[in-house]
């Protein structure tokens, strides 16, 4: 099995570099077992989304990273939570919080300092574990 990096995931869905867009198409085309660490899925949708060329709309990096999940060639690290995390995004939770909380189901909640935007939308939407701001 051999695992991707971003600019490889970059090149295959944007297409903006012809001769690294062929051998990226080449390599997801192939019958070998393919790896995608959540890590680089974290690093791709930040590409994507705020990448000087790209900034890609949440529908199409939505539609990007359902088509991912499902390349039959291709293993999602923690895919279950990866799944679920799309299903926040579609909710309209930041992609990489939505992949944080996803991954912490067996926690009692999730902590954050900086994002009262993140927890309040996690709140109304009843998403778990609760993500709070802790207070002194």
């Amino acid at each position: 099995m051999k695992a991707l990096d971003t600019n490889i995931l970059a090149r295959y869905y944007t297409q903006d570099d012809p001769r690294q867009a062929k051998i990226a198409l080449r390599i997801l085309k192939q019958e070998e077992a393919l790896f995608v660490p959540r890590t680089v899925l974290i690093e791709f949708y930040f590409v994507l989304r705020y990448g000087k060329q790209y900034h890609f709309e949440p529908a199409r990096i939505n539609a990007v990273l359902t088509h991912l999940l499902g390349l039959v060639n291709v293993t999602i690290e923690q895919a279950d939570a990866v799944e679920t995390a799309l299903r926040y995004y579609q909710k309209g939770i930041d992609f990489a919080d939505a992949l944080h909380l996803a991954s912490s189901q067996h926690c009692s909640m999730l902590l954050t300092f900086d994002d009262r935007k993140f927890a309040r939308r996690a709140r109304r939407l009843g998403l778990k574990p609760p993500v709070t701001v802790p207070s002194a």
